[in-house]
């Protein structure tokens, strides 16, 4: 059932005009995680600057990160701290962007004395998110998630789960997930074994919606479905929209449907 559920909201927002032209804008080169970023590190260090910042900041987020960039990982992790604050003032939240910076250093070198790679595939998922949720200064679960997706690449298997999808996102489809912070990775395994069982389902709906995007054939199509997740949640969930049906997650339709709207 819970399949079900998650595959026929997919099927819904996938439909969705604004839900398709954001996923079709941010799906084969993501406007936070862009692919001009080669750096393992640095692509782990932009998923957790990422936290925190509104969608209306996306482009004042790109420039701190392109700069950061151009300086390099192994350059910032000499620079000052007043440097440091310079650099990602205009995102706000300085003192734990430099600590996540650093912890993250940490962690990567102590992965380089046990010759863990987390960009490597065989690279147990779970664990790494774990331990880099743990060692991390600020990063918890959800941001865990994006680090190794990021380091990774975007079809990688990873479906990061932010709070928004735990708290509007699971009870839109009738999931009851534990509290506190493990919760974004239960509903994580949750969406990813999802995708898993009906893989050719959820990459049919991209086809049949023409959406212009590009999911490698070798690979399940979870990075699309949670760019249609993200976005269907920003924009009918955050609101909620009025649009959206009350009696979700009993609804099929789920929006624009006959029943009383919130």
């Amino acid at each position: 059932m819970t399949v079900e559920r998650i595959y026929g909201l997919v099927k819904r927002a996938a439909a969705l005009p604004d839900v398709r032209a954001e996923v079709e804008v941010n799906h084969d080169d993501n406007r936070w995680w862009p692919l001009s970023i080669t750096d393992t590190r640095m692509r782990m260090l932009a998923a957790g600057w990422s936290t925190r910042v509104s969608y209306r900041m996306v482009t004042t987020y790109a420039r701190v990160i392109a700069s950061a960039n151009v300086r390099g990982f192994d350059d910032l992790l000499t620079a000052t701290d007043a440097e440091l604050t310079d650099l990602v003032a205009p995102i706000g939240l300085t003192r734990s962007r430099i600590d996540y910076l650093r912890s993250l250093a940490g962690l990567l070198q102590h992965w380089e004395k046990q010759s863990v790679s987390p960009a490597s595939p065989s690279a147990d998922c779970d664990a790494l998110i774990l331990d880099f949720a743990r060692r991390v200064h600020g990063a918890s679960f959800k941001v865990a998630q994006c680090a190794l997706l990021n380091a990774r690449g975007y079809h990688c298997g990873i479906i990061p789960v932010d709070s928004g999808m735990v708290s509007k996102l699971a009870p839109a489809l009738g999931i009851v997930l534990p509290p506190g912070p493990v919760a974004h990775e239960r509903f994580r395994h949750v969406l990813e074994a999802a995708v898993r069982a009906r893989s050719a389902d959820f990459r049919a709906l991209a086809a049949r919606h023409g959406q212009r995007v590009t999911i490698p054939e070798d690979a399940p199509p979870t990075w699309w479905v949670h760019l249609v997740l993200i976005y269907f949640k920003r924009l009918y969930l955050n609101g909620p929209s009025a649009r959206l049906c009350s009696r979700r997650p009993l609804c099929t339709r789920i929006v624009d449907c006959a029943h009383p709207h919130v």
